[in-house]
């Protein structure tokens, strides 16, 4: 390991999309012009790293998460350059859901490069139970560290008064995702008797109309950035979503950063902070019923709101992980 290098943990997406972002200075004020430090944005925020797109940046810094995307070719040229500068190197899946990762997977030549990478990575990192299973099928260096939120920053607290909330919002938004199960959701909320907001793409209007909610019960908004879609969230009771897509769980997340309960969904995330309310072995009825309970029952909601910011305090705020990830990376933290 050479010395000289940064101590933050660098994530590296080579060749994708989202823009350089050093968090050495802190995390920042919400700012729709860059990145949220939240999903992989956060391992690197919480430590004061950085996110990168291209190797030679991301090799200045002593411990690297090398993110797997696409048909991994540029992922095995990361990992030599990175390794050749003496880093650290761990690899994760960057769409971390068991669908998303089975359809990266459904090539021959994928499921070698990416057995080739685990069995020479320092570590493989798993944001999901589920894939703790996968990686350690492949590898005997792997730890599961779920993906942080800025609850312990002030400046990310988006929570409203209670008498200032109303309604419901939909956490997904993608009718063409079968594990989303957005479809389901919507048509189970009509029943629910309560104003409904989504976020939707002016191509899903015509199958929000098939629906047939009606107009006075939901009101549709646009993909909004970031922090104003925070803020927007804000203003609902609950967050409600069917997802069985066992993912980190940034619906769950971004609700949390509201002060607001989810109802539904099985990601990461909503199995740590949401035990009487997440998804995971429950059937949709129950899940209903559980939306019905946090609308109706004033005890019951502040009841689960307190729990959720307990649980999230004690295993996702910034500190905590940064804690486990000092425990994965050597000298992470300095």
């Amino acid at each position: 390991m050479k010395s000289g290098l940064l101590p933050g943990l660098a994530v590296l997406n080579p060749g994708g999309r989202d823009p350089d972002q050093s968090y050495q200075a802190g995390t920042g004020l919400p700012d729709p012009s860059v990145h949220a430090p939240v999903n992989y944005h956060a391992y690197a925020a919480c430590t004061g790293g950085g996110f990168y797109r291209t190797p030679r940046r991301a090799a200045a810094h002593r411990n690297v998460l090398l993110l797997l995307r696409d048909d991994l070719r540029a992922a095995q040229g990361a990992f030599r350059v990175l390794k050749a500068s003496g880093c650290f190197v761990a690899i994760a899946f960057k769409e971390a859901g068991m669908h998303q990762v089975a359809a990266q997977l459904r090539r021959v030549s994928a499921v070698t490069r990416f057995r080739a990478l685990a069995a020479e990575a320092d570590l493989c990192l798993a944001s999901t139970p589920e894939l703790v299973t996968l990686y350690q099928a492949v590898s005997r260096r792997v730890a599961e560290v779920p993906t942080p939120y800025p609850i312990d920053l002030s400046e990310w607290d988006f929570a409203q008064p209670l008498d200032q909330r109303q309604g419901i919002f939909i956490g997904t938004r993608e009718f063409d995702v079968p594990t989303r199960n957005h479809l389901l959701v919507l048509l189970a909320a009509k029943s629910l008797a309560a104003p409904l907001t989504v976020i939707a793409g002016a191509k899903d209007a015509a199958t929000l109309a098939a629906i047939g909610l009606p107009p006075e019960q939901i009101r549709v908004l646009r993909p909004l950035p970031y922090p104003v879609y925070l803020q927007r969230m804000a203003a609902h009771r609950l967050v409600l979503q069917f997802d069985q897509s066992t993912v980190p769980g940034q619906v769950a997340g971004d609700a949390l950063l509201c002060g607001l309960p989810t109802a539904g969904g099985n990601g990461a995330t909503e199995r740590i902070i949401l035990p009487e309310l997440n998804g995971y072995g429950r059937d949709f009825r129950t899940l209903l019923e559980c939306a019905r309970r946090l609308l109706d029952e004033n005890d019951f909601y502040q009841r689960q709101v307190r729990r959720m910011k307990e649980l999230a305090a004690a295993h996702l705020s910034f500190q905590v992980v940064r804690a486990r990830l000092a425990h994965c990376f050597p000298g992470v933290c300095g």
